[in-house]
């Protein structure tokens, strides 16, 4: 069975958005045309947009309403996305890798910048553990499938260690984060704001993010990826374009009022203040569409992931992208 696609977490899908059945998702309401948006309360800009209401002001001149649509994560998103059940959705890296290897409908239609800053590999304040040499047999709590552990994999390479010569525990957020404070793990690879959380609040040290050192190259990229049901981008660009131009006018606000958005977004998200804010300063919110190279970087973890097996087949990017116009 498709564990992606499987009845089970269709029936989990339908109560979660409250419809009788999946297949009553892709109508369209009778009132006024809507943009179904699908987010997770860990996109900041998305629930500040929300908040602030002015998506919906943008799109009034084009006919359009807003739903906004709530899921835990990024694969129940996709599965949301696939099944017709929201217009656009904005995830991670891993999530659109497993799904379009799962048949998933959809394609790539924008991305905000590198943020490699906002994932890293962490260790209590007092840990020994001072490279990710260090981490050679030692146990290390992660997200499987998810952007970390590609961050994980490649940290490890460049230390001239496999994921082998660690102990890997995968462990959903929460569950990393007990075992972290617990200390049943050494080391836990996770991304913001649970990252930022962790520092703030028990003070875990960062061992290692996505950056590289001074001159060089980062390790990872860490990009934020727009999605969109591939039938909906082709019917309705001024849509799509309405979309990007709020978040770029949202995203410039933002970082200009960090500790303001901060203060509207926290609440919402269930987070102190000052760990949003932290967390913030580690993205930039300025999407842009997708170019070849940056579906070559998307490529790159896909290749990856395949070959650690976490997906069952190779696929192509670049079959599930808009490329952006020279």
């Amino acid at each position: 069975m498709n564990w992606f696609f499987s009845p089970t977490r269709r029936a989990a899908l339908a109560s979660l958005l409250g419809l009788s059945a999946l297949a009553e998702a892709g109508h369209a309401w009778a009132q006024q045309p809507v943009l179904r948006i699908g987010y997770q309360k860990a996109a900041s800009l998305f629930v500040l947009q929300k908040a602030q209401g002015t998506l919906e002001k943008k799109l009034q001149p084009l006919g359009f309403g807003v739903k906004w649509v709530e899921f835990p994560a990024g694969p129940q998103l996709l599965e949301g996305l696939n099944v017709g059940a929201v217009d656009v959705g904005y995830v991670g890296e891993a999530p659109p890798i497993f799904a379009q290897a799962a048949g998933a409908r959809f394609v790539y239609i924008g991305h905000d910048p590198a943020a490699p800053r906002a994932e890293a590999i962490l260790v209590p304040k007092d840990s020994p553990l001072r490279s990710v040499a260090d981490l050679k047999g030692r146990k290390v709590a992660l997200n499987k499938g998810s952007n970390v552990h590609y961050l994980l994999v490649k940290q490890l390479e460049k230390h001239g260690l496999a994921l082998s010569d660690i102990q890997p525990v995968y462990l959903a957020p929460a569950d990393g984060r007990a075992a972290f404070e617990s200390k049943s793990v050494d080391a836990w690879v996770v991304w913001d704001p649970f990252q930022a959380a962790a520092e703030k609040s028990i003070g875990a040290r960062v061992l290692a993010d996505g950056t590289g050192a001074p001159g060089t190259p980062d390790v990872v990229n860490n990009y934020q990826y727009y999605l969109g049901e591939r039938g909906f981008v082709a019917r309705h660009p001024q849509v799509i374009e309405a979309v990007f131009a709020d978040a770029v006018e949202r995203g410039i606000w933002l970082k200009k009022n960090l500790r303001q958005a901060a203060e509207l977004i926290a609440p919402l998200q269930g987070l102190p203040v000052d760990v949003v804010e932290l967390a913030l300063r580690r993205y930039e919110f300025n999407v842009k569409p997708i170019t070849r190279e940056v579906a070559a970087d998307q490529q790159r973890i896909a290749d990856t992931f395949h070959a650690l097996k976490l997906i069952p087949k190779p696929i192509q990017v670049s079959d599930a992208v808009v490329i952006a116009r020279p």
